[in-house]
């Protein structure tokens, strides 16, 4: 059984120019480490994707957690990543819309479990766009200046669902 552990967070770098150093190094075509003896060894490809992503983001400011994917959580942990409040991931999970455990009074996600449901939302979002879209060139609203748009969705509001 795994136990919920916290998540190491890694802020970015106040050293720009190393981690600078570092991702001109990473994007050459076989990196190596070379360890405190002098021994070489190669990344491995994943090895060198993962450091390559964590040195990206940090250029761009962002902090890091590496975790593995089996990774149990907490339910605040898991409404942090996913951007909502505890109490709505609480309803989630009640609803069954993401898996947990529940040891004695607290529940558990799986971070797998979190980043599926995520990458779900993303495909309905996307997916739903993607309709409205279809829609709006079909109605013709593309060519609609603001006003006139405002005015045929109050319609289509009291019109009611399509069927």
């Amino acid at each position: 059984m795994s136990v919920a552990i916290p998540l190491p967070v890694t802020l970015p770098s106040d050293d720009s120019a190393a981690v600078d150093a570092l991702a001109r190094m990473l994007h050459a075509p076989s990196a190596r480490l070379v360890g405190p003896d002098g021994t070489e060894v190669a990344l491995p490809a994943e090895v060198h994707d993962v450091l390559l992503q964590v040195v990206e983001a940090m250029q761009h400011g962002q902090a890091i957690t590496v975790a593995a994917h089996s990774t149990r959580l907490t339910t605040s942990q898991a409404a942090e990543l996913l951007g909502i409040s505890r109490p709505t991931l609480v309803k989630l999970l009640e609803r069954n819309e993401i898996p947990f455990e529940k040891s004695s009074r607290h529940r558990r996600v799986r971070l797998d479990d979190v980043i599926a449901y995520r990458e779900q939302r993303r495909v309905a979002r996307r997916d739903l766009l993607d309709e409205m879209t279809r829609h709006a060139v079909e109605d013709d609203l593309y060519d609609v200046d603001a006003a006139d748009y405002t005015d045929a969705l109050e319609v289509a509001r009291k019109a009611g669902p399509a069927e």
